[in-house]
């Protein structure tokens, strides 16, 4: 696959993160709000999230192609730490809604529509990421390689959230949930730091 091409997929499935994004989020606010579930509304501002890292990707790559190579690495570098920060934002939201509602015992409302929205979120997100880190490791782009790790930490999110609907909606466990968000805040942590630590490693 020529180098236009890569860049052409790379273009697409950025537009798509966005697109999906954007309404998943839509949904999930919409759902929170009717079901008065915390949870739906915080996987809902996620989406929101990960369409600004797919808006990054489209900044990156929308006119790759007729750029020198020292403005390709200058622009592989800025796009890499944006992606780097934006996990670390959608970290420090997971953990402070995941521990508000352990303190606060703000329980998940029983929701079969978000069930739905998990369940969907869950089956897309590892296919996109897949998707994205074929074409990253193709082109050398770190960037887009970093990307696709948020769109496969968008994925456990998603898994975080059926498991947590899924145990409230059936036997009223509602303390997994923001139990398993803790969990997720630190991996993210992690994948924020080595991102970011990759700004050293871009081959564009």
């Amino acid at each position: 696959m020529t180098i236009p091409v890569l860049y052409r997929r790379a273009l697409m499935l950025a537009y798509l993160t966005v697109g999906y994004n954007l309404l998943e989020g839509l949904v999930s606010l919409l759902a929170g709000y009717l079901a008065g579930s915390i949870a739906l509304v915080g996987f809902g501002l996620d989406s929101f999230v990960e369409s600004l890292s797919g808006a990054i990707m489209i900044w990156r790559f929308r006119f790759s192609g007729g750029l020198t190579l020292e403005e390709e690495s200058r622009r592989e570098k800025r796009a890499i730490r944006l992606v780097g920060w934006t996990f670390f934002l959608l970290a420090a939201y997971v953990f402070f809604e995941s521990l508000q509602k352990l303190i606060f015992k703000e329980a998940p409302e029983p929701t079969l529509l978000g069930l739905v929205i998990a369940l969907v979120s869950l089956l897309l997100m590892p296919l996109l990421f897949f998707l994205k880190h074929s074409t990253g490791v193709a082109l050398g782009s770190a960037s887009l390689q970093a990307d696709a790790r948020q769109t496969l930490a968008c994925a456990f999110l998603s898994l975080a959230l059926l498991v947590g609907l899924g145990l409230n909606y059936l036997y009223g466990f509602w303390q997994a949930d923001p139990l398993i968000g803790l969990l997720i805040a630190l991996v993210l942590v992690r994948e924020g730091w080595e991102t970011l630590k990759a700004d050293k490693l871009c081959s564009c």
